[in-house]
């Protein structure tokens, strides 16, 4: 394709587009490869990113403003749909690259790839957009639709979180999901105090503050934080905000033996032995291998040896434990990932009802599953990375009219760092993006009764 030329940043983009939608494959991990085999220049690490992932997020909004100026070629090959995208992603969302440049790679990109007409349909179609201006969104009369195509979600999930949390609370996330998150970290407090770890990755060059969420939390305003010394030496953790939560809400005390039943890749696990100052037991569970491999290399870098690891699936956990043997247990339950969207954008195109209803019948399995193992007046912590009811409350409403031997704890609000505490309702969180800037996230803090 370019005659034994390395791919500048706009053609990997266009080629990272391309086998997301063909594969359905993750963005993230695609980035990360394309990042190394490209041998792409550190100062351009950005732009690619920037295309990249805002192409992803905005691909509704630019097929709606694309579609008018492409009525007389309805056969065009994915990838000059893509290349399309890609460059009025430029022209639309990013001030800094100048129009007349970025119709001039998607020409040179068009002659490559293609054959004069191409390359020629490709002008014709963006500049007539650079002279005729964008369509109009306001002309769609449904809000839904509207709001749909605005922040480029499926008109199902718009529909169905807007029947759950009302028009407005779903416009907040749709919106915020455009935006990529800051990187947060969590300090390993059994080596370091977050301060020093803030003042060692100064030092190495890196723009970090605490967070005025969790105590033990630190943002990222500038770099990577798995490229610095801090993190190889054990000191942080790449995790978000929200999923600290679940160790505060589980509230382990020393010398205890706790159960993470879905651990990888352990950022939780970790978060938990942690807490226990490298005292008692965390037994991780996963069902894949490679996955418990990934839990045991971050207990490894972050020196912790209180992390017993097992490959199993955890419906079958009753057959390897005995009952009442753990007295904490985190459910951090496999679920559709409807609150990470940011961080996976294609996620949104991807998923569907079916996949929620499936994943919740699950999740009602696994929860009954590990619930004879905890000890009486134990704590049994439910977990989700998405926002869906069908997900969430319906998931813990329904074990507790089933478990009479089970309860709400009410006392998990005072567990929480302080800044949570007035968004608890009762013994759970709804966690939405746009309450701390963190993913959607769900915990659910149960007792079982003495």
């Amino acid at each position: 394709m370019n005659k034994g030329k390395k791919k500048n940043v706009r053609e990997t983009a266009l080629q990272l587009l391309e086998t997301i939608e063909k594969n359905q494959s993750y963005s993230n991990l695609l980035l990360n490869n394309a990042i190394r085999n490209n041998s792409i220049n550190a100062k351009d690490i950005g732009l690619l990113t920037e295309l990249t992932y805002g192409t992803l997020q905005r691909k509704m909004s630019l097929d709606f403003y694309l579609q008018p100026f492409l009525k007389a070629n309805k056969k065009i090959e994915p990838w000059v749909k893509q290349l399309l995208r890609l460059t009025l992603y430029q022209m639309v969302y990013l001030d800094k690259i100048p129009d007349r440049a970025a119709i001039f790679e998607a020409v040179e990109i068009a002659k490559k790839r293609g054959h004069k007409g191409i390359s020629g349909m490709v002008n014709g179609v963006l500049r007539n957009i650079q002279r005729q201006g964008l369509p109009s969104m306001e002309e769609i009369t449904d809000p839904i639709e509207r709001l749909a195509i605005r922040s480029s979600h499926p008109v199902w999930l718009v529909k169905r979180w807007t029947e759950q949390f009302g028009l407005e609370k779903t416009a907040e996330m749709c919106e915020l999901n455009l935006i990529a998150p800051m990187q947060t970290a969590r300090v390993n407090l059994t080596k370091t105090t977050r301060q020093e770890c803030l003042n060692l990755l100064a030092e190495e060059g890196f723009q970090a503050e605490p967070s005025p969420v969790i105590p033990e939390a630190i943002k990222c305003l500038q770099g990577n934080l798995a490229n610095s010394k801090a993190f190889k030496n054990g000191l942080l953790t790449i995790q978000d905000e929200s999923s600290m939560l679940a160790a505060y809400a589980l509230g382990v005390t020393e010398d205890e033996r706790i159960l993470d039943a879905c651990a990888a890749p352990g950022g939780k696990t970790t978060h938990i032995a942690e807490k226990l100052n490298n005292t008692g037991k965390v037994v991780s569970l996963d069902l894949h291998e490679h996955k418990v491999k990934l839990i045991n290399e971050n207990a490894q870098r972050l020196n912790l040896a209180n992390i017993e690891t097992k490959t199993l699936d955890s419906r079958n956990v009753q057959e390897h434990f005995e009952k009442e043997s753990f007295d904490r247990i985190l459910l951090d339950a496999p679920c559709s990932g409807l609150g990470v969207m940011r961080r996976k954008p294609d996620m949104k195109y991807t998923k569907n009802e079916e996949d929620i209803s499936q994943l919740s019948a699950i999740q009602k399995k696994l929860l009954e599953a590990v619930a004879p193992l905890l000890k009486k007046d134990g704590i049994l912590v439910y977990s989700t990375c998405t926002v869906d009811k069908e997900e969430n409350e319906k998931i813990t409403t329904a074990f507790l009219n089933e478990n009479t031997n089970f309860q709400g704890d009410l006392s998990v609000r005072d567990r929480m760092p302080e800044a949570i505490r007035p968004l608890m309702n009762g013994f759970s969180l709804q966690l939405f993006p746009q309450d701390i800037g963190s993913d959607g996230f769900y915990i659910a803090c149960l007792r079982k009764k003495v």
